[in-house]
C-alpha cells in the first residue's frame, strides 16, 4: 500500500523542514501535544504524545526528511516509510509527500490524516508567522 499527496505550504522549504524536525515548532503545531524529535539522522521520534514512534532514516536540511514510521496501534514491529520532499513552488514549498508499507487497512485514516494533522495545521501556523 503507498499513499502520494501533493501540498503546497505558504513559506520557504527550510520553515517546512524546521517544523518537522524540531520537537517544539511541531507541538506548537499541534496544539501542545507532546513531540520529541532527534534532529540526527538515525535518531528517534515520538509525536503526538507518543500515538506515533518514528526513526530518521535520511535529513537533507530544507529539501527532504524520510523517516520508519509506524502508529503505535500496529501490530508490533510494522513500519512504513514516509517521505516528505520539499522544493520551492515560487508561491510557497511543494511538498512531495509518500508513504508505503503502511497496514492496508490504515490506508483511509493515514489518507485524511496527513491533511488533518500535518497539512491544516502547518498551513495554519505558518500563516500566523509560525
Amino acid at each position: 500500500m503507498s499513499i502520494h499527496q501533493d501540498v503546497t505550504i505558504p513559506a520557504a522549504p527550510r520553515a517546512v523542514f524546521d517544523i518537522l524536525m524540531s520537537s517544539d515548532k511541531f507541538a506548537e503545531m499541534t496544539g501542545g501535544r507532546a513531540a520529541d524529535i532527534s534532529p540526527d539522522e538515525g535518531g528517534a521520534v515520538s509525536l503526538f504524545g507518543g500515538d506515533i514512534e518514528a526513526r530518521n532514516v535520511e535529513l537533507v536540511p530544507g529539501t527532504r526528511v524520510v523517516q520508519a514510521w509506524r502508529s503505535a496501534a500496529w501490530p508490533p514491529g510494522v513500519y512504513s516509510i514516509v517521505r516528505f520532499e520539499l522544493s520551492d513552488g515560487g508561491e510557497g514549498t511543494k511538498i512531495a509527500f509518500d508513504q508505503a508499507g503502511h497496514p492496508a487497512e490504515a490506508t483511509e485514516m493515514l489518507e485524511g490524516g496527513w491533511s488533518q494533522m500535518y497539512w491544516e495545521p502547518m498551513k495554519a501556523m505558518l500563516a500566523n508567522g509560525g
